[in-house]
């Protein structure tokens, strides 16, 4: 782990950019939270069955594995206990697993798949109930099995979305299991393995109804052609930048992201974000190292502003879950990237939503603030920040750089020589040998 200054890598090419600058957030935002009692719901398949008591509590650490037996273990006191080969949970002749003891409900381990028929969990192939007491924390890792289908959300759903105070001071009060649960349940509904676009590869348009936003939100993915059909992907995640939508990026130089998505064999995800910045508040005039700026930022905060950044933030989070839903990812290969308000994003998003991912590549946006920010969630996150030499966000990716190596981050830093979007296929190749190098644990 590094504790000196990060070193900068310069590409030596110049490059006339013709997008223009977007840094942060528009004008006017395109421009741990409390849990409630009631049982939250586990993921589509490969997580718990809800609590029976005061209510689970979901994880992004979750989702037990399919065994090949009919049930599985117990633990002592705790409830069901996820594994590697079928702890407490249905296998391949469709049983669920077995209830723990009162207490509380266990923990799934993550990234495990769901048995074949086992009838817990929200749309088959999950773990057993959890035991009588606290309830079991739901898992993200499961993938769903081939039948069954249990209740949704325990005694009473997911737990109210508005968690009343900032887990991220310079973002919104949505709480992160809620929205992560709220999300979890709508793939859950809209999931369809008789869907003619059911596990398609290529090049793909989609769109899903989201009734919050009153709006059918459009998102772009690209599969590589070449999977087979059958293994887990890696993923990569891409938030666009200010005055774009959801194609932009995806198209521009050549569909350079496509092609790289191809070439190293990456599901690619790039959603519209609603109308919003992906729940982050900060822009141009608040990069690193200015802490007065952001507070002003945030003290010009509306109802409407907020509730805009609110329904971006949950739009990522809800196309996130629709993938993982349909299509088999290797949850420990999970990234997240972005350029400009897309980088603010990035780190917003990555920051909140830590276990998800295995790595963040903000690109030109050093939209993140020393305080006020879960840095102790992305120790083990790799991280790679890119920026142009001419953009106005230089001097703040610069204190990033430097703030990041003194505190021993697995951070590297990169830049080309080149303007705000000029800089952007510069650096792309080396996002993505970025990931590779992250999914074997040495960037």
């Amino acid at each position: 782990m590094r504790t000196a200054r990060l070193p900068t890598r310069t590409l030596l090419v110049a490059w006339a950019s013709s997008t223009a600058l977007a840094c942060g957030n528009p004008a006017e935002a395109p421009s741990p939270a409390p849990r409630s009692a009631a049982g939250s719901a586990g993921f589509a398949g490969g997580g718990a069955g809800p609590g029976l008591g005061s209510g689970g509590a979901v994880t992004v650490a979750g989702g037990g594995s399919g065994g090949t037996s009919t049930g599985g273990t117990t633990t002592g006191a705790g409830g069901a206990q996820g594994g590697a080969a079928g702890g407490a949970q249905g296998g391949v002749s469709g049983g669920a697993g077995p209830t723990g003891a009162a207490g509380e409900g266990g923990r799934f381990a993550r990234g495990g798949q769901g048995g074949a028929g086992a009838a817990a969990g929200l749309s088959g192939g999950g773990t057993g109930e959890p035991g009588a007491g606290t309830g079991g924390q739901a898992g993200l890792g499961g993938r769903a099995g081939a039948s069954g289908a249990g209740p949704v959300g325990g005694s009473g759903g997911c737990a109210a979305l508005d968690a009343g105070q900032r887990s991220i001071s310079f973002g919104t009060r949505l709480g992160s299991d809620a929205v992560m649960c709220a999300a979890r349940q709508l793939a859950t509904s809209l999931t369809n393995p008789s869907a003619a676009t059911w596990r398609a590869k290529g090049d793909q348009h989609r769109k899903y109804h989201f009734a919050d936003a009153g709006a059918d939100e459009p998102y772009r993915l690209y599969v590589p052609t070449a999977w087979d059909g059958q293994a887990e992907l890696p993923l990569a995640l891409f938030l666009h930048g200010s005055g774009s939508d959801e194609n932009t990026y995806v198209d521009q130089n050549d569909k350079q992201l496509l092609k790289l998505a191809e070439q190293h064999g990456y599901l690619l995800v790039a959603p519209l974000g609603d109308k919003g910045a992906y729940g982050n508040f900060l822009r141009l005039a608040s990069p690193f190292g200015k802490p007065d700026e952001a507070a002003k930022l945030m003290a010009q905060v509306t109802d409407d502003s907020e509730r805009t950044n609110e329904l971006s933030e949950r739009d990522v989070l809800n196309v996130l879950e629709l993938v993982l839903a349909e299509y088999p990812v290797d949850r420990n290969a999970l990234f997240l990237f972005g350029h400009s308000m897309g980088s603010g994003g990035t780190w917003y998003l990555g920051g909140k939503y830590a276990t998800y991912w295995r790595g963040l590549a903000p690109m030109s946006g050093p939209f993140v603030q020393e305080t006020g920010y879960p840095w102790d969630d992305l120790r083990e996150t790799f991280l790679f920040v890119t920026e142009g030499t001419q953009t106005p966000s230089v001097d703040g990716s610069h204190a990033l750089r430097d703030w990041l190596a003194a505190q021993g981050f697995k951070a590297e830093y990169e830049e080309a020589n080149a303007d705000h979007g000029g800089m952007i296929p510069l650096v792309l190749p080396d996002v993505f040998a970025f990931f590779d190098r992250s999914r074997n644990g040495s960037p």
